[in-house]
C-alpha cells in the first residue's frame, strides 16, 4: 500500500499495517512530494493518529470532521492537517495541566465541532 494523503486508505489494509508502517508509508509520501517538515517524525505520526481514528469509523468524530472540513473547502490533507492541531494542542495542554479531571477524549471532540476549514485557513496564514 502506497501512502497518499488525499487518498482515504483502505480501513482494513491500513489497520493490517502496524505503527511503524504506518508511519514509514506517510515519511515516504511527504518526501515523495517533497514537503519540507521541521520534524518530519512528528508530522507522520499526527498523520497516523487521525489516519487511525479515520479507519476505526464512528468510534471518534474525526471521520465526520474530515468530511465536514472537506465539504468546507479543504484538501484532504489540509482537513488531516487541522485535525492533527486540534489533536496536538489538546495533548499538549493535557500534559501541561495540574488538573487530571479533564477529560481530554471529551475535550477533543469538543475542540473538532468548532473546528472549520476558514479557521483553519487563518490560524495557518
Amino acid at each position: 500500500m502506497r501512502y497518499d494523503a488525499n487518498e482515504q486508505p483502505l480501513p482494513e489494509v491500513w489497520l493490517e499495517l502496524d505503527e511503524g508502517e504506518r508511519i514509514d508509508r506517510v515519511l515516504d509520501y511527504h518526501r515523495r512530494t517533497k514537503v519540507k517538515l521541521d520534524s518530519p517524525e512528528l508530522h507522520a505520526v499526527a498523520h497516523v493518529v487521525v489516519e487511525n481514528q479515520v479507519a476505526l469509523g464512528d468510534a471518534t468524530a474525526v471521520p465526520a470532521t474530515l468530511n465536514r472540513l472537506m465539504n468546507e473547502g479543504l484538501d484532504r490533507h489540509d482537513a488531516i492537517h487541522a485535525i492533527a492541531s486540534i489533536l496536538m494542542n489538546v495533548v499538549f495542554d493535557g500534559l501541561q495541566e495540574a488538573d487530571s479531571s479533564v477529560d481530554i477524549n471529551t475535550r477533543y471532540g469538543q475542540e473538532l465541532t468548532k473546528l472549520t476549514a476558514n479557521g483553519w485557513r487563518s490560524q495557518s496564514e
